[in-house]
């Protein structure tokens, strides 16, 4: 069974940093990514990337945030630098089995879900 737990989340202000991790248990797949979801809003891909290859940052946050993953410790990250007001939100961490890195992938594209952390930046 897929599990996946997030953590590092918090409040921030405006230009402050804050790195997500995402700890993953069982067969993960070959695709992992880290959504965010603002209240009112659909949940939308922040940053995803595929074992064979393939990275995605979604445009607001290109030369800001960094995803990565540690093999050896199954853990996903997401460093989030240059904050701003606009990246508040539920910040959750999807994993799926398919091999393919879609170039705007979306919730549909990923099976598995972790239960979501906070990230508040004030102004």
């Amino acid at each position: 069974e897929v599990e996946l737990v997030e953590s590092g989340g918090g409040s921030v202000q405006s230009g402050g940093s804050l790195r997500l991790s995402c700890a993953a248990s069982g067969y993960i797949g070959n695709r992992m990514g880290w959504f965010r979801q603002a209240p009112g809003k659909e949940r939308e891909a922040v940053a995803a990337r595929a074992r064979l290859g393939g990275t995605m940052y979604a445009d607001s946050v290109k030369g800001r945030f960094t995803i990565s993953k540690d093999d050896a410790k199954n853990t996903l990250y997401l460093q989030m630098n240059s904050l701003k007001p606009e990246d508040t939100g539920v910040y959750y961490c999807a994993a799926d089995m398919r091999w393919e890195m879609p170039s705007s992938p979306t919730a549909a594209d990923f099976s598995y879900w972790g239960q979501g952390t906070q990230v508040t930046v004030s102004s």
